[in-house]
């Protein structure tokens, strides 16, 4: 039930796709006044983006956030006070699915795959990553099964690791698949406008 209350929720909200740089961007404004945007690859439908913008309580529109995909790089436009004080040293944590898996990666993590500790916790909902040494924790929740209000099942969770960087990965449910082939066919009926051009040329 709760799987079809969010497919709902995005055949109800308002709708607008753009085709540009190979990626096929699309736009949710929800009835409350949420945005929602997507960046899908032309050719595979392989999610590159999603993230989020919310009005604050007087109405001003606030910062996207970002759910899946890489942060803006610094000179791509304005910086957030987040990647004024980012030192490249430091962990980055960033979400990039795949067709069959929730990904995420962590660099600058230069420590060995045994030192690492990733487990479900039910209790919070969330995915925790801890190391022996006691130089790096993390606990992230998975937004996906909380819309879709499904439990969080260990067996489905694997990690990697290579070249300093610590692969997370998460079995799709099959429930989730599903719901995520629906709704390429409802993008299927939304109206693509195609732009020739990107946002910013280079020369």
């Amino acid at each position: 039930m709760a799987v079809t209350g969010w497919l709902e929720s995005l055949r109800a909200a308002e709708k607008t796709a753009l085709m540009q740089d190979g990626r096929r961007k699309v736009h949710y404004l929800f009835p409350d006044g949420k945005e929602m945007a997507e960046e899908y690859d032309e050719k595979t439908n392989e999610l590159l983006v999603r993230k989020w913008r919310v009005k604050s309580a007087l109405g001003a529109l606030g910062q996207w956030q970002i759910e899946v995909g890489e942060p803006a790089l610094p000179g791509a436009g304005s910086l957030g006070p987040e990647l004024i004080t980012e030192s490249n040293a430091n962990p980055i944590f960033v979400r990039k699915d795949t067709k069959m898996s929730f990904q995420w990666r962590i660099r600058n993590l230069p420590y060995p795959k045994d030192v690492y500790n990733v487990c479900v916790d039910q209790k919070e909902r969330c995915v925790v990553v801890t190391t022996t040494n006691k130089k790096y924790y993390k606990k992230f929740s998975i937004p996906d099964l909380e819309r879709y209000q499904l439990p969080l099942d260990e067996s489905s969770l694997s990690f990697a690791h290579a070249n300093s960087t610590l692969l997370i990965s998460y079995q799709k449910p099959k429930e989730v698949l599903v719901a995520e082939s629906e709704l390429q066919k409802e993008l299927k009926k939304v109206k693509t406008a195609h732009s020739s051009d990107g946002d910013c040329k280079t020369q």
